[in-house]
């Protein structure tokens, strides 16, 4: 019989401000790291970016989905 996987999906998203870009995404990094220590993640299946925008276009935060077993 196959083995049973336990799949989930976490989102976390952070505002982008100028001049503020590298620090920001730093944290973020950061923070999905802690998750997957904490939650002793097996396996990351996938993670993505995407950005959010203004009604300009101009890009104002981020979201990153992380698909993972435990």
């Amino acid at each position: 019989m196959a083995e049973k996987k336990n799949i989930k999906v976490k989102t976390f998203t952070t505002e982008l401000r100028e001049f503020k870009v590298m620090r920001e995404l730093t944290d973020l990094d950061e923070q999905v790291n802690k998750f997957i220590k904490e939650k002793k993640v097996k396996k990351v299946i996938s993670v993505s970016d995407t950005t959010t925008a203004d009604t300009t276009g101009a890009s104002i935060g981020l979201i990153r989905v992380l698909v993972y077993e435990t």
